[in-house]
């Protein structure tokens, strides 16, 4: 049995990715922000909830010496970091300094998995993007990332710190509520079926199980070197064909409208090369189909104004 600490273990992939290590018998301790019970955190795999910033003061006195650290906590939006960059700043670069002191200090042997994301490389010039292509992110969300992707480096470098940089592009799933699908389905029950954009866009979305899975298979890799891997499915889907298969999903007669302007900071086409990760034998498991049918199912259960604090059932689940 290992300890894995999870950093936003009250997030969204910091839900799935305790719910997961969990499963496989790992004990799991939670800390970060968020008011939830004791009855909700232990159904999502926690053994321990602590509620404090991400600090080295706090790890110090609740992570005790963890035989893996998953950093989720952090900027978790594009939007948000273009509204609050500052914020953006601190919650992701700021809470990476503060877990990598914290390891080099109290718990050098431990392995650090750090949640990044594609944004950080911007505007590939051709697809899938593997992980030698040029980092040229273009908004404060992927320049963040870029520089915690560098801090953590640095540390395995400096400190031999064995840290593993898992680059996850549009991950999706239950008891997610933000980004595309959420929007989709809020304007979807008032009836509003108006989008940015084109909708010719492409995003590579990856089921946020698979992510889990993908995030724990990385602690087994984590080296001084800081190894990177792609959380992708190597397809590109365009926004039109996720909203066109949700709407259905969610029982509507409405299609998708689009402005035809496209929004600050979000490139045309996204898709990553898996092939890193399927050669650690991690695949992703979940067609994207499926995985959107089913949050629309989730959504339709646990609309905003109604409780969305337990995991639902899936036929598909860990």
């Amino acid at each position: 049995m290992r300890t894995i600490l999870v950093t936003g273990a009250n997030g969204f992939i910091g839900r799935h990715v305790s719910r997961a290590a969990a499963l496989q018998g790992d004990l799991v301790i939670g800390l970060g922000l968020g008011e939830w019970t004791e009855e909700t955190w232990r159904r999502w795999g926690l053994s321990a909830w602590n509620e404090f910033e991400v600090t080295v003061a706090n790890l110090v006195s609740h992570a005790g010496t963890p035989d893996v650290v998953i950093h989720c906590a952090g900027g978790a939006s594009v939007g948000f970091s273009l509204d609050s960059p500052a914020q953006d700043f601190s919650s992701t670069v700021g809470t990476t300094l503060e877990v990598l002191e914290y390891l080099r200090t109290c718990a050098p042997e431990a392995a650090l998995v750090y949640p990044s994301s594609g944004a950080v490389y911007g505007r590939a010039v051709s697809l899938p993007i593997s992980e030698e292509t040029p980092l040229a992110p273009i908004s404060p969300y992927g320049v963040h990332k870029r520089i915690a992707e560098d801090l953590c480096r640095s540390y395995g470098q400096s400190f031999g710190i064995r840290v593993a940089i898992v680059r996850i592009f549009s991950a999706y799933g239950m008891e997610l509520h933000k980004q595309l699908l959420w929007d989709a389905c809020r304007k979807a029950m008032v009836g509003d079926s108006s989008f940015g954009g084109t909708g010719r866009e492409t995003r590579d979305w990856v089921h946020v199980e698979d992510v889990a899975r993908l995030l724990l298979t990385a602690a087994d890799h984590a080296d001084t070197s800081g190894t990177t891997v792609n959380c992708a499915t190597g397809q590109d889907v365009a926004v039109e064909s996720i909203l066109a298969v949700l709407f259905e999903a969610l029982g509507t007669s409405l299609r998708p409208q689009f402005s035809g302007s496209a929004r600050l900071g979000d490139p045309e086409r996204v898709a990553g090369d898996p092939s890193r990760a399927r050669a650690w034998g991690w695949a992703p498991k979940r067609p994207w189909q499926d995985g959107v049918r089913e949050y629309a199912g989730w959504f339709r259960e646990n609309e905003p104004g109604h409780s969305t604090d337990h995991p639902l059932a899936s036929p598909h689940g860990q």
